[in-house]
């Protein structure tokens, strides 16, 4: 009884170190720690040199890190099925990166599109895929700052619509249950994901072209 008695101990410590009153503010701020990683990520994917420093990266502890990793592995797999998607997003969507409004309100657009049908771990890593995307558009045309907004508007978003779903699933912790630890190969139920968020990006990208006409 002694051992069960400390193991259950030290599980409820090791869960309290990440999520350990899964507050709002909390799962926002996690939100937008991980948009500024993978955001990153994508920046120096595409030769475009930016460093921590610029996107006000602080160290993460250990079971944020590992969600991030898990969130850029899964952003991985979903790019590579469907790249022509997550490239050139604002002429996609028929934006100027230059007006951040305009950046700001389509993110958030897209991302409403996206979740219009319910809530799941595929469709937040396209959220976070488009994010980025708009994110090196900004950047590659020479309006930096608007990474921010971006970064911003992901965390409004989240605060609005995502955290009681985050908090019923016990915070991020939870996605890094879509992939094998061994080697972060996605596994079945992911790929449907990807597919049923692609679904509702494409439809997004129609709407939002054709608003433009």
């Amino acid at each position: 009884m002694e051992v069960l008695r400390r193991s259950s101990v030290f599980a409820v410590e090791v869960l309290d170190v990440f999520d350990r009153s899964l507050t709002e503010k909390e799962l926002v701020s996690q939100s937008k720690a991980l948009c500024r990683d993978y955001i990153l990520s994508r920046l120096n994917q595409n030769g475009l040199g930016w460093s921590r420093t610029e996107l006000n990266l602080s160290p993460s502890n250990a079971t944020l890190a590992e969600v991030s990793l898990v969130l850029l592995c899964l952003g991985d797999e979903l790019e590579y099925i469907q790249p022509s998607l997550y490239r050139n997003v604002a002429r996609q969507l028929n934006i100027s990166v230059a007006m951040e409004n305009m950046v700001s309100d389509a993110f958030i657009g897209v991302a409403t599109e996206i979740f219009s049908t319910g809530i799941t771990w595929g469709k937040v890593v396209s959220m976070y895929a488009v994010a980025a995307a708009l994110a090196v558009d900004c950047v590659r045309q020479g309006y930096p700052a608007t990474v921010h907004i971006l970064v911003d508007s992901l965390g409004q978003f989240v605060r609005k619509f995502l955290v009681p779903w985050l908090k019923r699933r016990g915070g991020w912790a939870e996605i890094t249950k879509c992939v094998v630890k061994k080697d972060l190969s996605p596994e079945h139920h992911w790929l449907s994901s990807i597919i049923e968020s692609l679904k509702y990006f494409l439809t997004t990208m129609y709407v939002y072209i054709m608003k433009e006409l």
